[in-house]
Parts: C-alpha cells; sequence; structure tokens
C-alpha cells in the first residue's frame, strides 16, 4: 500500500449513504482497485464522517476513480451530503505495519516447499545482505537467491517468527528455525537430523514496504554441532 485517499464529508443521511456505498462495491465487484477502506465518524459531531481507503498506488486510485461507476455513484453521494466532500490524496512515505507483514512473508517464502517463488515481491533488485558466516556482502537478488537455494538444497526447513518489531524503515524479527538435514550442505553429507537455529535479522524496508537491506545474526556454530561438523 502505497496511496491512500481521504474523504471528508458532513451527512444527515448517513444510513443512506452507507446504502449507496454498499451498491457501489456491488456494481463495481471485479473492477475496483481499492486494498481496504475504513470510514470513522468524528465524536465531536454525528453529521462529521471521513472515509479512509487504500491503494497499491495513485495509478490504481486514478483507475478507481475513472470507473463509470464510481462517477455515477459520487454524484449520488454528494446529493446526500449536507456541503461538498473534500479529497485528500496522500503518499505513504511511513507504514510500519507494511514493513513487518513484508518481513513475515519473506521468511515464510524462503522456507516454502517446492521450487522457490520469485523474490522480487519483497527485494529491491539492489538488495545488500550482511551475513557474517560470509566473508563477503551478497548485492543483488541474483546473489540472495543463490544462497537462500544453497540453505534449500542442504535443508527441510521452517520459520518461527518469535520477536518482531518495526521503528521507522527498520524492522528486526528474531527466529526460530526448524529444519531436517536432507541435502548436501556446505560439505556435509545429508544425515536427516533434526536440527534447529535461533536468530535474529534487522531488515530496512523502503516505503513501498520492499525490502533493501539485511542484516543476519545466527547460531550457526550450533548448527554445526548438531550436525556434528565440529573439528577438535
Amino acid at each position: 500500500m502505497t496511496f491512500v485517499q481521504l474523504i471528508d464529508c458532513k451527512t444527515s443521511r448517513f444510513d443512506e449513504m452507507n446504502r449507496l456505498m454498499d451498491t457501489w462495491v456491488e456494481q463495481t465487484k471485479g473492477k475496483r482497485t481499492a486494498s481496504h477502506s475504513i470510514i470513522g465518524k468524528d465524536r465531536s459531531d454525528d453529521s462529521h464522517f471521513i472515509e479512509i481507503v487504500e491503494f497499491p498506488s495513485y495509478e490504481d486510485a486514478m483507475r478507481n476513480s475513472n470507473l463509470p461507476e464510481t462517477d455515477r455513484i459520487f454524484r449520488e453521494m454528494v446529493a446526500l451530503c449536507d456541503e461538498m466532500p473534500t479529497f485528500t490524496d496522500l503518499d505513504i512515505i511511513r507504514d510500519e505495519q507494511l514493513y513487518k507483514d513484508t518481513c513475515r512473508r519473506f521468511f515464510e517464502t524462503i522456507a516454502t516447499k517446492g521450487d522457490l517463488p520469485p523474490l522480487d515481491g519483497f527485494l529491491t533488485e539492489n538488495y545488500h545482505d550482511h551475513d557474517p558466516s560470509f566473508e563477503q556482502d551478497n548485492i543483488g537478488m541474483d546473489a540472495v537467491r543463490r544462497e537462500i537455494e544453497m540453505w534449500r538444497g542442504g535443508f527441510d526447513s521452517t520459520f518461527t517468527i518469535d520477536d518482531q518489531l518495526a521503528e521507522g524503515d527498520r524492522v528486526c524479527t528474531r527466529w526460530t528455525w526448524n529444519a531436517t538435514h536432507n541435502g548436501e550442505f556446505m560439505g556435509i553429507p545429508a544425515s536427516n537430523k533434526q536440527v534447529t537455529m535461533t536468530g535474529t535479522t534487522i531488515h530496512r524496508c523502503r516505503e513501498d514496504g520492499k525490502i533493501v537491506e539485511g542484516w543476519w545474526q545466527y547460531d550457526r556454530l550450533g548448527l554445526m554441532g548438531q550436525l556434528e561438523a565440529l573439528e577438535m
């Protein structure tokens, strides 16, 4: 979600307005581009209402506005208002809930069964990955995908999100990874051992919710001990 429209109106005929909105939703089914909407009533003025409508982008909002059903409903809405409604268009510059959702879905996706799905819905093309277990950072979606495939080739795994905190453009996720070692990993042949590992990842997101950068900390030494791969 990157764009929000606020519709501010005053009406003493809200029940009729509500039915009109239901009619519009029904008539635009399958064509409407809004992803979510809520309506709030002013606690100090029973005739004052504000609708907040979310769209994936400004372009989606304009397509929604250009629907013939929208134009017809708008004219009927104005007739029900005590005065001309106002519209405020807002570009979203910070959405911590969106960032947390993106990071959560990223962890779910990289542990999914079967082929690894596309990552361009989560990561920017020039994503920068910091992992202390490797000498060099991974930069770019292709490099990150190769690293993820390396882990997926060695383990059948799941992530459990234990905690998640967001502040500004950063999301900190504390996770637990449970896996079966059913493939070769860094020269260690498959053992079918059940292993677990805990870690924390900090992601930096940009305005549209995609992840730009990531910093990983996890108990790799403990993992190698479980695989009996530590040299004395």
